[in-house]
């Protein structure tokens, strides 16, 4: 899937290393004196460096290889401080293409979910709210993260099959005007073997006639928290599954996670890969018939 690159590494071949290393020699003689001096004068490193490794380099000549640095296997801030800005001033290839280097370095493409899209999707909300961008510009950015999701999903299917059979539809709450939380949650969901699906605006009308475990719902903007409480009240009372657990997610339980319990809740995680863990506590902790702390 990614466009894998690599670092070039000098080759000088095998005969031509050890014809270089086959003309230094380090007697025990008069550069033994000299380590010892170095000694007495409590400079070690120079010992190690004049005497003790140039002859485990003389003794082991095809041990010799020069180690690369290796690139982070990991996001880092300035991989999310560089795709940020892309995601409104480029198209979605692009930022596609940034991804593929960073997978092809050897980050997850979970990892590339969780800690590069997530974060740049809450950095755009951000730039909105300091008059950096628009609304137009947040909401093409998104859309273009949800590109480069959709690619990721088909060019790197899920390598965990559905094996516990449990089913959780995520969607954004009625009025948000963006999913992409609820895009990355279905996901890394999908990853962990759960059988998910979008969700219609006909939310109460689709959870009714079939079982689900688990329903998440992901929030963005303060004005919409006040509809949490009926919608989730709502939910409980159609479901097939009287004990569907209830999550919410979004900058607004980000910032304050104990907003969770008094919107109905029964819990929310800071990303996805901690809300999976939560909705396998909370299903357990269903089916026995108690509650499971956030």
């Amino acid at each position: 899937m990614a466009s894998l690159f690599s670092f070039p590494r000098s080759n000088p071949g095998a005969g031509g290393r050890r014809r270089g290393l086959s003309r230094v020699i380090w007697p025990w003689g008069a550069d033994n004196r000299a380590g010892d001096t170095a000694v007495r004068q409590g400079n070690l490193s120079a010992l190690v460096e004049r005497e003790i490794i140039p002859r485990l380099v003389a003794a082991h000549p095809h041990d010799s290889v020069v180690t690369l640095v290796e690139p982070p296997k990991q996001i880092t801030a300035e991989d999310i401080a560089a795709f940020t800005p892309l995601t409104v001033t480029a198209e979605a290839d692009v930022l596609l293409d940034f991804v593929e280097r960073l997978i092809g370095r050897g980050v997850p493409v979970e990892t590339v979910l969780v800690e590069l899209l997530a974060p740049a999707a809450r950095r755009l909300g951000d730039f909105w709210e300091d008059d950096r961008c628009d609304f137009v510009d947040v909401t093409m950015g998104l859309w273009r993260l949800q590109e480069v999701v959709h690619e990721l999903s088909g060019r790197v299917p899920a390598v965990k099959r559905p094996s516990n059979k449990r089913r959780a539809p995520f969607c954004a709450v009625p009025g948000e005007q963006h999913s992409f939380g609820a895009v990355v949650l279905d996901d890394i969901f999908m990853r962990e073997g759960w059988l998910t699906e979008p969700t219609t605006p006909e939310l109460l009308a689709r959870i009714a006639p079939e079982w689900f475990d688990v329903i998440g719902l992901t929030v963005s903007c303060d004005s919409h928290i006040s509809a949490l409480p009926s919608l989730i009240r709502a939910i409980r009372n159609v479901s097939a599954n009287a004990r569907i657990a209830v999550m919410v997610g979004g900058r607004v339980f980000l910032e304050d996670p104990a907003r969770a319990a008094e919107v109905g809740a029964d819990g929310t995680a800071s990303d996805a890969r901690k809300a999976v863990k939560l909705a396998s506590k909370l299903v357990g902790a269903k089916a026995q018939g108690v509650t499971a702390g956030a």
